[in-house]
């Protein structure tokens, strides 16, 4: 079993969507290893890359989400939480 099969093995017990960004970007980092390392095989990054890809999207949906909780101004140009 290679190293990435491995991570996501241990990504489905915690779902991307429950994790917080600190532990997405922690798996991003592991990920960025592989990418790096010069021994990995052509599969393993591949599969890296593409579970990165994967867990940068969670990434910037959570941080949208973040960013609409913020505050906003309502129809008086007070600003409110969304």
């Amino acid at each position: 079993m290679s190293k990435i099969e491995e991570m996501t093995l241990e990504e489905n017990l915690s779902p991307e969507e429950e994790m917080t960004l600190e532990e997405a970007y922690q798996k991003l980092d592991a990920l960025m290893a592989v990418l790096e390392d010069s021994g990995s095989s052509l599969e393993d990054s591949f599969q890296a890359y593409r579970e990165g890809v994967r867990i940068l999207k969670v990434c910037q949906n959570k941080i949208d989400l973040i960013e609409k909780k913020v505050l906003t101004l309502n129809e008086e140009g007070e600003i409110g939480e969304l």
